[in-house]
């Protein structure tokens, strides 16, 4: 909790071993080179320290080991749920969540345009007690509305689980700002055609913050979320902040469909207790209700995914 409220993270990640997103091989490959340029990272370095973040990430290869120490660490920091959106494949994320069911929750993440991926996606939400969806746009070979994609999010419907597509800059400096599915307005005519699936867009659209107002003004099933530290706002062509993001985006879609959430990740930073912070501190400046702060906080994900958090 923060002053009495709880807290829902719906959007973070499970620090596996290898890939965290199998089937996506843009996305290990980015990864894998991230880390052998480490030392030519400026701007993740000055990130780094404008937070305080431990300056080594700790590898832990057993699963059971890395979901008790992030169990541990939610529950010290009073955190009801986070929500984990990749964890190294369906299988291997549903048993990763099934070790702490009373604060875990986890989104099916393979491939979309994979083989089977429509009753892979069923048997992930069916027999594998999974919430949701996780997708990266900008590392799909095809547009996001693509009819093909249509069957996956007719499962969605039925099984009234929300879809989580990240789009915008892709991973921190030297990842992915060129590609179809760059822009949120890609979502615009599968929004459309599905208005009974919820999608959630992550990071205020992470560089793209006017096309995700115009989406989420004719699209009412568009949700925002606060994930990250959101950085890209320094390299926008005028002047933005975190604040002016929370401040418009409630003049536009209100405090129903804004999700908090943090981008968590690694070991030994775990749950971002600094992006939390930051974030209900802006949100106290502009003058939010404590009916605003419940619902971004913790109520709109507990409706989206049927949580039942109780008194």
């Amino acid at each position: 909790m923060i002053q009495g409220i709880k807290v829902v993270d719906v959007h973070s990640h499970f620090p596996v071993s290898g890939d965290w997103f199998p089937g996506y091989a843009q996305v290990s490959q980015r990864i894998t080179k991230q880390k052998k340029a480490k030392s030519r990272d400026v701007q993740g370095e000055i990130w780094r320290k404008a937070y305080n973040f431990p300056s080594e990430r700790e590898e832990v290869e057993d699963d059971r080991e890395a979901s008790d120490r992030w169990y541990r660490d939610i529950v010290e920091k009073g955190i009801e749920r986070v929500i984990f959106v990749s964890g190294g494949g369906n299988e291997r994320l549903a048993a990763i969540v099934g070790h702490h069911p009373d604060r875990f929750v986890g989104f099916a993440h393979h491939h979309p345009f994979g083989p089977n991926a429509a009753e892979e996606l069923e048997r992930a939400l069916k027999d594998l007690g999974l919430k949701g969806y996780k997708l990266l746009g900008p590392s799909l070979d095809r547009p996001i509305s693509d009819p093909a994609l249509f069957p996956l999010w007719e499962i969605c419907g039925e099984y009234e689980v929300p879809v989580l597509i990240h789009f915008g800059v892709l991973g921190s400096s030297g990842g992915v700002s060129s590609h179809i599915n760059i822009n949120p307005l890609s979502l615009h005519d599968a929004a459309k055609a599905f208005p009974r699936v919820d999608f959630i867009v992550p990071h205020f659209g992470a560089g793209y913050p006017t096309e995700l107002l115009h989406l989420c003004w004719t699209c009412p099933n568009v949700y925002v979320d606060s994930s990250g530290s959101n950085q890209w706002v320094r390299w926008m062509a005028y002047p933005l902040t975190l604040q002016d993001l929370f401040r418009k985006f409630y003049e536009t879609v209100g405090p129903d469909r804004i999700l908090f959430a943090t981008d968590s990740s690694w070991f030994p930073r775990t749950f971002t207790m600094t992006y939390l912070e930051e974030q209900h501190r802006i949100m106290r400046f502009l003058g939010f209700s404590d009916s605003d702060l419940e619902k971004i906080l913790y109520k709109n994900a507990e409706r989206l995914l049927h949580l039942h958090l109780g008194e």
